[in-house]
């Protein structure tokens, strides 16, 4: 079970990354008859992927490290700094660019930013799911 975790934690944060953003708000948008009302239900869903991709992260960094020892996991030396650069750009997309979004404050430029970050976010979910699926069940099978 632990050598599943891992890759279990970052196909969820991948996973929800690529569902959300690309596929369920375009949706909102497509179907709900109030442009604000979509906006809404848009910004608690991101909302609620910023703390899937904490707890994902989280979970990732939690079982980095080999139990009882001070070495890290084989898989987390390739894997560490994607997993952080993505917990904080999740942090920052929603405690710095969403409240802005949500205000209208230069919207194109914030929405943009928004956008870039949430892609970047995504990559560095699948950068570290790439690295963690290329593993057998006693280790990793390169990069």
């Amino acid at each position: 079970m632990q050598h599943r975790l891992p890759v279990l934690a970052a196909a969820l944060w991948w996973g929800s990354l690529s569902v959300i953003g690309p596929m369920v708000v375009p949706l909102l948008f497509a179907r709900l008859p109030q442009v604000a009302l979509a906006g809404y239900m848009a910004a608690h869903l991101f909302a609620a992927q910023t703390w899937v991709s904490i707890a994902c992260c989280a979970c990732l960094l939690l079982v980095s490290r080999q139990k009882h020892a001070h070495a890290m996991e084989p898989w987390a030396r390739g894997a560490l700094t994607w997993v952080i650069l993505g917990m904080l750009l999740a942090m920052l997309l929603q405690f710095g660019v969403a409240p802005r979004i949500l205000t209208r404050q230069d919207l194109r430029l914030w929405h943009t930013l928004g956008a870039a970050m949430y892609m970047a976010q995504w990559l560095c979910a699948l950068v570290v799911l790439w690295r963690l699926s290329g593993r057998g069940a006693t280790g990793p099978a390169g990069s």
